[in-house]
């Protein structure tokens, strides 16, 4: 797929590994020549992210800086002469909500290193935000509504990111397409009923609207208990 799709940057979440573990398959990618990884000192196997690029960026950085305690693993940021692509693996709010206040800090956090990037050049934020924002992004609102990515909380957080001045892309182009999701639970054959969730994004820079070609779910594409999403800008 990845060879199909031929883009000119690649963001993996939730790599389960460390850098010395990248899979040979990934690490001889050719067209991947710059390859980023990050992941959480001592527990390569819990989460991390990735993100692979035909040109080299003119920075690389990781975390969200020092006001947030969050682990650098879940976030790294390329600079490219257009803009900022952030990679990110947003904290779920746990079972039982659990993490749901740290969930709340975090998005805090998030939509002010955002912001803070917006200020100097456009930013395209791509990864997996455990949220579904509004109801048409899971087949089953009412009966999840405390269930973690669907709180009251986490959808007035991805609002105010929104209010922030970034569109989600996704939406922006289609606001009313229904059963569009990129996440579904391997239990109870989720996936060929389709009951799933919108858990991925790719959020833009308002600013970017007017380069913003489109926005896709690769529903079709197996492998993972998510699928990958796609984003076109002309820059």
């Amino acid at each position: 797929w990845v060879q199909e799709e031929a883009p000119d940057v690649l963001c993996l979440q939730e790599t389960k590994c460390g850098a010395s573990t990248v899979p040979p398959e990934i690490r001889a990618l050719s067209q991947f020549p710059h390859q980023f990884w990050a992941w959480p000192d001592g527990r390569p196997g819990y989460s991390g992210v990735g993100l692979l690029a035909r040109h080299e960026p003119l920075s690389v950085t990781y975390g969200i800086g020092e006001t947030h305690k969050c682990p650098p693993c879940r976030v790294v940021t390329a600079e490219f002469p257009a803009l900022f692509l952030v990679a990110a693996y947003v904290p779920n709010s746990g079972r039982g909500l659990v993490r749901l206040e740290y969930r709340q800090r975090w998005d805090a956090a998030f939509r002010a290193y955002l912001t803070r990037l917006d200020a100097r050049k456009p930013v395209a934020l791509c990864g997996d935000l455990n949220v579904a924002h509004a109801e048409i992004d899971l087949r089953n609102p009412r009966a999840n509504r405390r269930s973690a990515g669907f709180t009251l909380e986490e959808r007035e957080g991805f609002g105010a990111l929104l209010e922030a001045g970034f569109l989600d892309s996704f939406r922006h182009l289609y606001p009313s397409i229904p059963h569009a999701y990129t996440f579904w639970t391997y239990l109870g054959g989720a996936r060929d009923r389709n009951v799933g969730w919108r858990l991925d994004y790719f959020v833009i820079s308002r600013r970017l609207e007017g380069a913003l070609c489109d926005s896709k779910i690769r529903s079709r594409i197996l492998g993972s208990d998510h699928c990958p999403i796609t984003l076109y800008l002309a820059l």
